[in-house]
């Protein structure tokens, strides 16, 4: 009998994350989902300093949706920041599941210094960025990329952005972002393309999306503040998660292997999601 699939979402709280494992599990996989935000009413936006805004999501939302599609779920803590945490929560999945078929590297480091300005930017802090916006997600990858190579497919689905390949319209707080925020990312897109070329060949499949603005709940709550507000469309999370689950699920996206997807424009492209530019 064939086991079933698994996928592995980080950032799975709320946000891309949390509709990425619904999509998921919509599309047939059991998923494990990873983040801090364990019991709803815990989660807080520590994005600027001084400030802990609540915010929805949790693990235990995320679960109870998953289970209601009739999938399995495993709900595993993890902090981008806490090397061990990593190691902890990728361990349990394949050790309680045994597999990881998809890994969804969506989770990001959202604490304080991705919109500060260089002159306020301190060293220490970039550094930070760097490990938890690049160098966690290696470290996620290599603990599951042995049992892909093993069983000769594996598929690895990189959350990117725009911020890694563009300059800002403006400084940070007038609709722009800040340089740890787009250092950190612009290293986390040099991944997929890399893994394409060193293992495509021995069934790995690695893309990074892009999933173009989106109105998360912190992207709700913090448009305003960083000056986004009226300056682009959002689209709702389920777009990005829909070209997830299809990267993850069609043999049709392995044309893309290495590529950046644009989430918003592959959605429409193959009726992926209802058009939601027509609220």
């Amino acid at each position: 009998m064939e086991p079933n699939r698994v996928a592995f979402v980080t950032g799975a709280s709320r946000g891309i994350g949390k509709a990425c494992a619904l999509a998921l599990a919509d599309v047939g996989f059991d998923v494990a989902v990873a983040a801090r935000t364990v019991v709803e009413g815990q989660g807080r936006d520590d994005s600027l300093r001084g400030q802990q805004r609540p915010v929805s999501g949790s693990l235990q939302s995320t679960t109870a949706l998953v289970e209601s599609r009739g999938r399995q779920t495993l709900p595993v803590v993890l902090d981008l920041l806490d090397r061990t945490s990593l190691d902890t929560a990728a361990r349990r999945v394949l050790g309680e599941w045994g597999r990881v078929d998809v890994l969804v590297n969506n989770a990001v480091d959202t604490g304080p210094g991705s919109m500060d300005r260089v002159e306020e930017l301190e060293v220490e802090t970039l550094e930070a960025k760097l490990w938890a916006n690049a160098a966690a997600q290696v470290a996620l990858i290599k603990l599951v990329l042995r049992g892909m190579l093993g069983r000769g497919q594996g598929t690895i689905i990189d959350m990117t952005s725009e911020v890694a390949v563009s300059d800002p319209p403006g400084p940070p707080g007038e609709g722009g972002w800040g340089l740890a925020d787009a250092m950190s990312k612009g290293a986390f897109h040099r991944v997929a393309g890399i893994l394409a070329v060193e293992l495509g060949a021995r069934g790995i499949r690695a893309f990074n999306v892009d999933p173009g603005f989106v109105l998360t709940e912190r992207m709700a709550t913090n448009q305003t503040t960083l000056g986004f507000e009226g300056r682009y469309r959002g689209a709702p999370p389920s777009v990005p998660a829909a070209v997830v689950a299809w990267l993850a699920s069609s043999p049709d996206a392995d044309r893309f292997n290495g590529q950046t997807v644009r989430a918003q424009k592959l959605a429409l492209q193959l009726d992926l999601h209802p058009d939601w530019r027509r609220r």
